[in-house]
């Protein structure tokens, strides 16, 4: 999950909603993604969705089996349906959304055996330095 702070902070420095997140498999990081929504102009620019297009980009394949991906912040439906399609096992996530969560906070999709397959989630590892980003960004938006 550090390595995954360490993206939502490049996120922060950025201007963008500090979400950051990794691909894990075994020990390695396989892939690494931080939110570029504002960067790149696109809504689907999540943090998730960048780390799984990165990993697949080095595996040379789209499964990620037997990965755990490590967010800061609860999954949205888009990014844990991206999750799912892409066959991680494990999603490891940081601060609740209560806006747009899909892991409980707004719906409960995790439990939803998409396409045959189930994925493990599990909130709230390092979630208060995953909410000081979050704090700092939006203390910044309301200042300028």
């Amino acid at each position: 999950m550090k390595e995954a702070l360490a993206e939502a902070s490049l996120a922060l420095e950025a201007g963008e909603v500090p979400v950051g997140a990794v691909v894990v498999r075994g020990d390695e990081i396989i892939g690494r993604g931080r939110n570029e929504v504002e960067t790149r102009k696109t809504a689907t620019a999540h943090a998730e969705i960048i780390a799984i297009d990165s990993a697949s980009e080095r595996t040379g394949d789209w499964r990620l089996d037997g990965c755990t991906v490590y967010v800061t912040s609860e999954p949205c439906h888009m990014c844990l349906g991206a999750l799912y399609l892409a066959r991680a096992e494990r999603v490891v996530y940081g601060a609740k959304q209560p806006r747009s969560g899909a892991c409980g906070s707004v719906g409960d999709l995790h439990h939803a055996d998409l396409y045959g397959h189930r994925l493990i989630v599990k909130g709230g590892v390092l979630e208060e330095e995953c909410l000081l980003l979050l704090r700092e960004f939006f203390t910044r938006l309301r200042e300028d």
